[in-house]
């Protein structure tokens, strides 16, 4: 008799599903009178909004945090955004350490492709090595924080462990999510509260491939892997060019930068400029800025950070293949070296994948969101763009959209954070390995 196939799940489809089934049972949370200040239920579209944005670490919000989330709600929105930030598998295999030490072969792939890891070898110490790093920058995020809180703004020594260990979660994980209505605008001058975040974000967003090779071979940068160099030199590159073109066009604008002394502008637009690397905290009003910023704003949160992180994006490492690719062909070249090492041709064609497919979200997204709402399409392409890159900063416009347009959104978020090839993945029923193969033709191009 043949044998029947199993039930299980490919690893890319474990990660959707895990993903989803994080989503639902936030929302389920959330819709909790509990979870509210005033005790009545949100309702069912802004709950899983809400836990979308959380679990895929975007920071949209459709509902002011600190005051219509009660402590419970806004315990549980954090733990969604470090669930969501260290992924549902990864998370998932944790437990499965802690309570029976040991790991299934499925859990390791699983694991894996969260991860975007490569090899199945000691699956184990990836996901305490992740878990490490995460905790480690959070900690010493939530001692900055802490210290200042307590000792610069008088806060108590509970409100001020709130308060710097809710932001210390939201800024690694590249959430967004604050504990104050203006977000951040209060401390746009204090760099004690800025910077700390600031790291936190940049840290998460290089990948933890990248943070686990730094930690172990940071002496020895001949050795690190090409995904590492474009990673750290594409986020250099990126954090100076969106700094100075952010300070510069918004420097005398009253409304944004303006309003602050030189040096503050510097560090509010370096600040912004580490935000539209998908992480979402405004010091300063985002619906004020000239039509130019927000243009500029939306490629960089479109490229995103590091792969295998909590960004989102196509990634720094996507971005920087295209450039390489694009200068090969100028040049008239014909292999792709990058750091004196040759490119994979299956590498061109998942980043030209990747791309396509991220255009035609953010496009059929905007689209949607002009059809269901009417506003100006500067500012939808922002949300669209902002959604999709996981990023969460807003013109404005977030909690004023109708139902139809929050679940475009929804949408939008879910895609970015699980990757269009991870869940192009999960959607195809099979790999097919093609047999034969036709004649080749070229057609003419440009």
């Amino acid at each position: 008799m043949p044998r029947r196939r199993g039930f299980g799940l490919h690893p890319a489809q474990a990660v959707v599903v895990g993903f989803a089934a994080a989503i639902l049972a936030g929302t389920a949370l959330l819709l909790l009178p509990v979870s509210t200040m005033d005790g009545r239920s949100p309702s069912f579209v802004d709950a899983l909004f809400t836990a979308t944005s959380a679990v895929c670490v975007t920071g949209l919000a459709v509902l002011d945090t600190p005051t219509f989330w009660s402590p419970f709600g806004q315990v549980a929105i954090m733990l969604l955004i470090q669930l969501g930030g260290l992924g549902i598998m990864i998370f998932a295999s944790l437990i499965g350490l802690v309570l029976a030490r040991k790991m299934s072969v499925r859990s390791r792939l699983n694991t894996l492709t969260e991860a975007k890891a490569v090899g199945i070898d000691d699956v184990r110490g990836l996901v305490r090595g992740i878990v490490l790093i995460s905790f480690v920058i959070e900690a010493a995020a939530f001692l900055l924080l802490f210290l200042r809180f307590l000792l610069g703004y008088g806060y108590a020594v509970g409100e001020a462990a709130w308060h710097a260990g809710f932001h210390a979660v939201s800024a690694f994980n590249n959430a967004g999510f604050a504990l104050y209505s203006d977000n951040l605008i209060g401390f746009a001058s204090d760099p004690f509260i800025c910077l700390p975040i600031a790291a936190a974000i940049i840290l998460g967003g290089l990948g933890f491939p990248v943070i686990m090779q730094l930690r172990r071979e940071f002496r020895r940068p001949l050795h690190w892997t090409m995904n590492t160099k474009l990673v750290l030199w594409g986020t250099v590159v990126l954090l100076v060019v969106g700094t100075a073109y952010i300070t510069l066009i918004e420097w005398n604008n009253p409304a944004t930068l303006g309003a602050l002394d030189p040096a503050a502008r510097v560090l509010a637009g370096f600040f912004h400029s580490v935000q539209t690397r998908t992480a979402g905290f405004n010091a300063i009003d985002i619906g004020a800025m000239h039509d130019e910023t927000w243009l500029g704003m939306d490629v960089l949160m479109f490229i995103g950070a590091g792969p295998a992180g909590t960004a989102g994006g196509i990634k720094v490492t996507t971005f920087a293949v295209l450039f390489f690719i694009l200068m090969t062909e100028l040049r008239g070249e014909g292999a792709v070296n990058i750091f004196g090492k040759r490119l994979s041709r299956a590498v061109h064609r998942q980043a030209i994948t990747v791309v396509l497919i991220a255009v035609a979200a953010v496009m059929a997204g905007t689209l949607a969101l002009m059809f269901l709402t009417g506003l100006d399409l500067d500012r939808l392409l922002f949300e669209a763009v902002s959604a999709f890159g996981t990023v969460g900063l807003s013109t404005g416009i977030t909690a004023d959209l109708p139902d139809a347009a929050k679940l475009v959104l929804v949408a939008l978020m879910f895609l970015g954070r699980l990757g269009p090839l991870t869940l192009g993945s999960a959607i195809a029923l099979r790999e097919r390995r093609i047999l034969y193969e036709y004649p080749k033709e070229r057609p003419a191009i440009g």
